[in-house]
């Protein structure tokens, strides 16, 4: 037997057509028949989004700055702090070989009174967004919710995120609504605060993340792909990112011309990216960036890959370092020693 279910107050303007069964087999179901809806709007009101100051807790309350129609549910706050703890692991390890690096890069949250002045040739400031909730998000939420359990990296059944649907998860409707979320805090930077570019994950939702929330800045300065900034990546599908080709034709707006490869070159299916080849990616995209002669850059990309920036790449203050959650911006002030 079959229904059709309206998810509003959940999920948020997404309608699901499915199998009435709790098994993980009546969740894939949703994976294939999954419908978007527009949203009406984009923007309701100023969203209670607030700029990374050292004021801010480390912890997982930042979910709580949300407007109240787009705060996290308890599947999805139980979920990033089981990945929270799992994408820590050799952590440590990773950031003390960065300091062994040429280039070491600081970052200061925009209170800081020790913070350098952006008048300084090797400072810059940075806009640091995850992308909304996205299919695979979601999809996880729903298996947690059913009581599934499974072993992240692992070609299993269990594993949400080795389901051939959500390879290159695109975001869902509440993710584009928490991307929209964003726009007027655009809107309201100073022209010494507003990005002069915008870097994004070759990935699907952290595209659209990053194309929503800076949407006033689209034809005024360059949307640049770059594969230094796409998510930990292995195993998991929804982190494969479809041929350039494809996603060109969908993001015209987005300059392609830094991704080398039509496929890509990066995903392995049967082994997961090593926090030492996360970081060096990261070191790599940093080197690149301290040559770019914009000041402000906004940076559209993915919780690992931004867990990975805090806590190893970047000497940062605590506060700083805590998880992202979906279309979380955080701005910091970023100093280039070498």
């Amino acid at each position: 037997m079959t229904r059709s279910t309206n998810v509003r107050d959940r999920f948020t303007n997404v309608r699901v057509v499915h199998n009435e069964t709790k098994s993980f087999t009546g969740l894939s179901c949703i994976a294939r028949r999954f419908i978007h809806l527009e949203p009406s709007a984009f923007i309701a009101k100023q969203p209670n989004i607030t700029f990374a100051t050292k004021r801010q807790s480390s912890n997982f309350s930042r979910h709580e700055t949300m407007t109240q129609g787009h705060r996290h549910n308890e599947s999805a706050l139980a979920n990033a702090k089981d990945d929270h703890k799992e994408h820590m692991e050799g952590m440590f390890e990773a950031a003390e070989a960065m300091k062994n690096r040429p280039l070491i890069v600081k970052a200061y949250a925009l209170d800081d009174p020790e913070a350098p002045s952006l008048d300084k040739p090797n400072v810059k400031h940075g806009h640091f967004l995850r992308h909304g909730q996205g299919f695979h998000n979601l999809m996880a939420d729903l298996a947690k919710e059913a009581g599934r359990t499974w072993e992240n990296c692992t070609n299993t059944p269990e594993n949400p995120y080795v389901m051939p649907e959500i390879t290159d998860a695109p975001l869902t409707a509440k993710g584009r609504l928490q991307a929209a979320l964003i726009q007027p805090m655009v809107s309201a930077m100073s022209e010494k605060e507003t990005p002069q570019l915008v870097v994004l994950s070759p990935n699907c939702r952290a595209l659209q993340t990053g194309v929503i929330a800076f949407r006033d800045l689209v034809g005024k300065i360059p949307f640049l792909a770059h594969e230094m900034v796409r998510e930990e990546t292995g195993v998991h599908v929804c982190d494969k990112r479809r041929p350039t080709s494809q996603q060109a034709a969908e993001f015209p707006m987005v300059d392609f011309s830094l991704l080398n490869d039509e496929e890509d070159r990066i995903f392995e299916h049967d082994r997961r990216e090593t926090k030492a080849e996360l970081t060096g990616r990261i070191y790599k995209f940093f080197e690149w960036l301290e040559s770019r002669e914009e000041k402000v850059v906004g940076v559209s990309s993915h919780s690992a890959w931004l867990l990975a920036v805090f806590n190893a790449n970047l000497q940062a203050d605590e506060s700083l370092k805590g998880w992202f959650q979906t279309g979380e911006l955080r701005s910091v002030v970023l100093e280039f020693v070498r």
